[in-house]
């Protein structure tokens, strides 16, 4: 059978058959809310709060040849992270950190002390690749090295991925599924998690949805060669936060959040973290949880696991 995506991948969008869109569009969509009518003991709000532990990945991947942008990276492990840790410590929170494979190997004692401090591992590529720049095999392959390699560092299996840079191929999904994860943190078709459906078929896979909104590098990164430069300070990201986390509680729902090491482990910024941990946990009724245990609660109350 012909492929039309294919046949019309040269043709201007406008130009496109209706059937080329709407193959598009319906690859991965957000099916049915797994929003649960009470969260965990009666929680009115759940927070899942994660790291990307990026660290000298986001280098390395560009081709390594900067070293001050490798010793940016190093902060975050050296560092940024320690400070991090020292501080879910205080409050007693569990976090999801999502580590490239090849972080892990560089700051292997990091990704041990992650499990040993009871939170959780996750899948974050091999070395913080673009998929959209891979064929279907060699994402695949990644993806399972990755696996693999956390798995052998900490002792624990990871159940769920974010894909480097949130970017997500119409493979991703397909190898998602293969490798019997639990759910996916890359996506943004909503404020609640939702069960992903692949061409308008349910997959049983949860997504807990990201947003720039919620994470701190578009605030805050750095590339003195490139265009990003930082254009909020941290009071200004807090309030935003604070907001996101305030309509999150009168609605009953889910406040989700991505930080960076190397961006918020700075001694000017810790601040947000611990502020928003405060207000959260002033709140009473919140369920601190990780990703996994967010997705597992979900799919349960939803019937997707038992």
């Amino acid at each position: 059978m012909a492929n039309p995506a294919k046949e019309n991948a040269s043709h201007e969008p406008w130009e496109w058959p209706e059937e080329v869109w709407r193959q598009k569009t319906a690859k991965v969509r957000a099916g049915i809310s797994l929003k649960p009518k009470m969260w965990k003991e009666g929680a009115r709000m759940a927070v899942a709060l994660s790291f990307d532990a990026d660290h000298e990945t986001v280098e390395l991947r560009n081709g390594g040849g900067s070293i001050s942008r490798l010793s940016q990276g190093q902060y975050g492990a050296r560092a940024g992270m320690p400070r991090i840790l020292k501080l879910l410590e205080k409050y007693a929170v569990p976090a999801s950190i999502f580590m490239p494979a090849v972080s892990a190997m560089i700051n292997a004692d990091e990704a041990r002390a992650v499990v040993a401090s009871g939170h959780e591992l996750g899948i974050h590529s091999w070395i913080h690749e673009f998929n959209s720049k891979l064929d279907e095999d060699t994402e695949r392959s990644l993806s399972l090295r990755a696996a693999d390699m956390l798995e052998r560092i900490s002792g624990q299996r990871p159940v769920g991925m974010r894909t480097a840079s949130w970017d997500f191929t119409p493979s991703t999904l397909k190898i998602i599924r293969e490798m019997g994860l639990l759910y996916d943190s890359s996506l943004m078709a909503d404020d609640e998690p939702y069960e992903l459906t692949e061409d308008g078929e349910p997959t049983g896979i949860v997504e807990i949805p990201v947003e720039w909104i919620r994470d701190d590098a578009p605030y805050f990164n750095m590339d003195r060669m490139g265009g990003a430069r930082p254009y909020g300070g941290p009071v200004m990201v807090l309030d935003i936060l604070q907001r996101e986390l305030d309509l999150a509680y009168e609605e009953r729902g889910v406040f989700q959040l991505t930080l960076h090491p190397h961006h918020s482990g700075h001694r000017s910024r810790i601040f947000i973290l611990e502020e928003i941990i405060r207000q959260a946990q002033a709140k009473g009724d919140v369920w601190f949880c990780t990703h996994a245990e967010l997705a597992a609660y979900c799919a349960v109350e939803a019937g997707l696991l038992r």
